[in-house]
């Protein structure tokens, strides 16, 4: 049974929307996210001057194997350290080696090692942040706005990729990518007041009391792993989590490219593609920041994905781009609705002081093997074409779909009224 948590005064007051405790986490969360967006288009941009496009390739990937390998490591000291306090650290370190880049930049054009390094710092970092970006929640409201916060998190994401490329774009047009990259840094640093002004609960000592804090980090994570398998909910969730992942990521990147070149519709069309689905995504957003709450999480969340899963394979086979945004949208409102659904069944099943640990392996599905299939579906395309792989890879995707509706708990599981 998910402990209660002791949450702040005001978040047990008003619904998680109208929560000022709430709503400046969210500020900083989303200061923090546009300013991720500005970082990767300076970083894209400025490692195309300095390299070849190869070389570019290199910087851009070498935040990857740090956040994947130490991404286990970051949930323990999320749990052990409070993520309050870890976020906060994580945004002064990721927002000084910004700074610093941007004036190495602007005084020197020092080629593409200071790039690498800050990629590196940058995944490093994220080891840790995004698990304690993930276990935050829980400590500022109360476990009935965990499902609401979960939607109004996604519309963040949505509003930083839609503002941060822009941004990013017009720092370098005015300033290059040092000014680009000051950018980026000045927009983590607003998140670190926010998030200093932000109230958090304590767990209770029950809750205290499921890990031993004079343990070793190691027992920490055994402990962490152990708690996720013998858990009924979160067990099979996430293996849907994982399934839907690696059905869904490969299709909708590096796919959806090679799709769109083969029709003939362009990088507009592929815009216009991209932009149906993060239409469809925002809409599931909107749609539990305003209800709160969804019944039938786990029934909604298997027939989310497996409907999602018929419209990724349908995308390979629309006529004309019309429908292909059409199909998108669907996508996009099917994946948000289950991944929201997915989300907020984490941060409410699992006990707050596992959380750390639980969205660390979340996350590690997530970003460390998902991305896996990328390379994979672009290879299987060159060989088979694009239909047979959309189809395939929907197939893996409704897997999870599968899952969810097989495992009696997960089918059952509710969000807490």
């Amino acid at each position: 049974m998910p402990a209660t948590l002791i949450a702040p005064p005001a978040a047990t007051a008003r619904p998680a929307h109208r929560d000022g405790n709430v709503l400046r986490w969210l500020a900083a969360y989303t200061s923090s996210m546009v300013g991720d967006s500005v970082y990767y288009i300076a970083l894209s941009w400025a490692a195309v001057q300095a390299g070849s496009p190869s070389q570019a390739g290199l910087v851009m990937s070498v935040s990857a194997l740090p956040r994947a390998v130490l991404m286990l490591g970051g949930g323990v000291i999320a749990d052990r350290l409070g993520p309050r306090r870890v976020v906060i650290g994580s945004d002064v370190v990721r927002c000084a080696a910004v700074l610093a880049v941007a004036a190495l930049l602007f005084l020197t054009s020092p080629g593409l090692w200071p790039l690498a390094a800050l990629a590196f710092v940058f995944g490093t970092v994220d080891a840790v942040f995004m698990p304690a970006v993930g276990a935050l929640p829980a400590r500022v409201t109360s476990r009935d706005q965990l499902a609401r916060v979960q939607g109004m998190r996604g519309l963040a994401i949505r509003f930083a990729s839609v503002v941060g490329g822009p941004l990013g774009g017009l720092g370098v047009a005015v300033g290059g990518a040092a000014a680009a990259f000051g950018l980026a840094g000045l927009l983590i640093a607003v998140s670190v007041p926010l998030l200093v002004s932000v109230r958090v609960g304590e767990l209770p000592a029950d809750d205290k009391a499921g890990d031993n804090p004079r343990g070793t980090a190691w027992s920490d994570l055994v402990s962490g792993l152990r708690y996720i398998r013998r858990h009924r909910v979160l067990a099979p969730l996430m293996l849907a989590i994982a399934l839907g992942d690696l059905g869904f990521v490969g299709p909708l990147n590096v796919g959806l490219t090679l799709l769109a070149d083969e029709r003939g519709w362009g990088a507009s069309g592929m815009g216009a593609v991209l932009a149906g689905f993060g239409v469809g995504a925002g809409a599931a957003s909107l749609l539990l920041t305003v209800r709160g709450r969804l019944p039938h999480a786990g029934q909604v969340a298997a027939y989310a994905i497996l409907a999602g899963s018929v419209a990724i394979g349908a995308l390979a086979f629309v006529p004309s781009l019309v429908a292909a945004v059409g199909t998108a949208l669907l996508v996009g409102l099917l994946a948000g609705l289950s991944g929201a659904m997915c989300g907020a069944l984490l941060q409410t099943q699992a006990d707050a002081a596992y959380l750390g640990r639980v969205t660390a392996v979340s996350g590690l599905v997530s970003l460390g093997f998902a991305p896996l299939s990328m390379p994979l579906s672009a290879a299987a395309i060159g060989a088979w074409g694009t239909g047979p792989v959309f189809v395939v890879s929907a197939a893996v995707c409704g897997l999870g779909g599968v899952v969810a509706l097989l495992v009696r708990d997960l089918r059952r599981a509710e969000l807490p009224k």
